[in-house]
């Protein structure tokens, strides 16, 4: 049997969230994804994430929110983070942080209840861990967090989404190579740029034959890409940012409004062996004729 996952990159301001409304429903349609997962740190005008935004995006199709360096933001949030089951914080905070280290997603069908067992019925573990390297927020060690949680887990050998928010390739890639075969793929994010490097890890041996880096079978992407205005930096005016670095001068980043698009990837998993078997990028552009961008 078979699981199929949607993971969607950092939505970026109005414009991601009207993509989401938009395309979400296209991505099901096409795709027929038994889970539709997403960042959202950067929903709220560009950075961090409301109560009010959480709801419109799961009202709007998706399952389950992961969050980043910006989690906290917007204060309002906190509580959400604390009583939600579906949208969890960086695992490898302090543990005075608020909000769920990991979360356990579960498939639901159209009427909104839970998929029994059988295809689209296994729970998703789901964590996100930020990245040391080049990040302005402190966190602990990010293997040692996926280490910790992987032991914690109440089931033995789950499906296991581990998301990296991180700047730096090279942690996302040895994450991708210290958890390979041991969770079902590492997903990264928070660069807003996609990668062409998805694809299924093999198993690594040594000179004698021996698995050194794991047995593989764990979907990898270093980065998802960006669900906001693609003609844009990063999701930000262009002229403003470009002014700001040819000037030294500060200019309000304000967030882009052109050419919105999601990207993301579907995973296909193998339910029995807990792995992956397919990793395809998307990306779609939005439709600025249709709604909910021409009414505004």
């Amino acid at each position: 049997m078979s699981l199929r996952i949607v993971f969607l990159g950092d939505i970026v301001g109005g414009p991601g969230c009207k993509a989401v409304s938009q395309l979400v429903p296209v991505i099901r349609e096409r795709w027929e994804p038994d889970l539709v997962i997403a960042n959202a740190e950067n929903s709220a005008n560009g950075t961090g994430l409301t109560p009010e935004i959480y709801k419109k995006l799961c009202d709007r199709g998706i399952d389950a929110i992961t969050l980043g360096d910006h989690v906290f933001k917007k204060k309002q949030i906190v509580q959400t983070l604390q009583t939600e089951t579906n949208i969890i914080r960086p695992a490898n905070l302090s543990p005075g942080a608020s909000g769920k280290r990991w979360m356990c997603v579960k498939p639901k069908s159209e009427d909104g209840q839970e998929k029994p067992g059988g295809a689209g019925g296994p729970g998703v573990y789901v964590l996100t861990v930020l990245g040391r390297i080049f990040m302005n927020m402190p966190a602990n060690d990010p293997f040692a967090a996926v280490d910790s949680i992987l032991d914690e887990l109440p089931e033995r050998d789950p499906i296991v989404i581990v998301e990296v928010h991180a700047e730096a390739t090279s942690e996302k890639i040895a994450m991708g190579w210290y958890l390979n075969g041991r969770v079902t793929a590492v997903v990264g994010t928070h660069t807003h740029t996609p990668t062409a490097d998805a694809r299924i890890l093999p198993a690594q041996v040594d000179g004698t034959g021996t698995p050194c880096v794991g047995p593989g079978g764990t979907a990898y992407i270093s980065d998802l890409g960006m669900t906001g205005p693609h003609d844009s930096v990063l999701g930000r005016r262009a002229d403003r940012v470009v002014a700001h670095m040819t000037t030294n001068m500060p200019f309000p980043f304000d967030v882009a409004d052109g050419n919105p698009r999601v990207q993301g990837v579907v995973i296909d998993i193998d339910t029995g062996s807990k792995r992956a078997t397919v990793i395809e990028h998307i990306d779609l552009a939005a439709d600025m004729t249709k709604p909910p961008f021409a009414n505004g």
